[in-house]
């Protein structure tokens, strides 16, 4: 029986990419591991960013308020959390209202006492949340009044449970995916 021949580099290229195919499933593992993977596994459309501090409520045509309190349709909502219970937010649309007496710059206000524009969403276990006060809560981390400091879904969950933050909420296939906070002095 003869053998066959060898290839001479065959052996070479072989050891190469076993060495390129553990160096590559070693990233994988670890981007898995930080999160930042998953984020980028579940690739949103890209939805139009509404001002951010816009004068008027956003509205949702398609959306029937007169039934049961239900998720927005998928976008991206100017809007802050008014109540938060076993996984799922209640949330209602904000808007800048400046303030005349010079005092101040202005704040945020929702919709009057009596309006039903709300609604409901369960917050996706993969949310990602941009803070604007860093996850300690101590330090301005916002850039263009828009948090850019990634937090874990635990700090998120905490804050919900508070205070109201003013934030844009990305809605997507019925859940709360983004919460970037806006940084209010």
């Amino acid at each position: 029986m003869k053998s066959s021949p060898k290839q001479p580099g065959t052996l070479g290229a072989l050891a190469r990419a076993a060495t390129v195919t553990a160096a590559l499933t070693a990233t994988v593992a670890a981007a898995l591991a930080t999160g930042t993977l998953a984020a980028d596994a579940a690739a949103l459309p890209h939805f139009k960013q509404p001002k951010v501090f816009g004068t008027s409520f956003q509205t949702d045509p398609r959306h029937d308020f007169t039934k049961r309190i239900s998720p927005r349709h998928d976008g991206i909502l100017r809007g802050w959390v008014t109540y938060y219970k076993g996984g799922v937010a209640e949330y209602t649309p904000i808007k800048w209202v400046r303030d005349k007496t010079g005092n101040t710059e202005g704040h945020f206000a929702g919709p009057s006492e009596g309006d039903v524009t709300a609604y409901a969403s369960p917050v996706s276990s993969k949310v990602a949340f941009y803070s604007a006060t860093g996850c300690e809560g101590t330090e301005m981390t916002a850039r263009r009044a828009l948090g850019v400091e990634r937090c874990s879904r635990k700090v998120l969950l905490a804050r919900l449970k508070h205070d109201r933050r003013p934030a844009l909420i990305t809605v997507y296939q019925g859940k709360i995916v983004k919460f970037q906070e806006i940084y209010t002095p």
